[in-house]
């Protein structure tokens, strides 16, 4: 999972997380996998009861456009909604792309300020984010 998201975390496009913490939070990925080998993975994070968030997607980039993708967000809503979860929250540069899956442009700050403290202020880019917020009711 490293070596797939490490070209993404250098260009600042996905926030760095140290294996420790996903092999801490693995229940929350979604792996995409194609003869055995990972090609994309998202994580669904749960914040309350009722917001999750979809973070740290990534495509192999010779199977992006193919779909997979799409099949992440898909399996990561459907897992929100098994939840009882009622919106789902993303911080990306791809706005078009989670747009076409039903999610909204909101504003930054009203996202909860605990993921800004707890994940935001990590970024090579904070306090200058480029990243659209965008949600998704479920």
């Amino acid at each position: 999972m490293q070596k797939l998201v490490a070209p993404e975390v250098e260009t600042g496009i996905i926030l760095a997380r140290s294996s420790d913490e996903i092999a801490t939070n693995i229940r929350s990925y979604i792996l995409a996998k194609e003869e055995g080998a990972i090609v994309g993975f998202c994580a669904l994070h749960i914040h309350t009861p009722f917001l999750a968030e979809i973070r740290s997607l990534v495509v192999k980039e010779d199977r992006r456009g193919m779909g997979v993708g799409q099949s992440l967000i898909a399996k990561a809503i459907e897992d929100a909604q098994n939840l009882g979860i009622k919106k789902v929250l993303t911080l990306t540069y791809q706005q078009q792309f989670f747009e076409k899956l039903g999610f909204i442009e909101i504003p930054k700050e009203s996202i909860p300020e605990h993921k800004i403290w707890a994940d935001c202020i990590k970024c090579k880019h904070f306090p200058i984010c480029n990243e659209v917020s965008l949600i998704k009711t479920l």
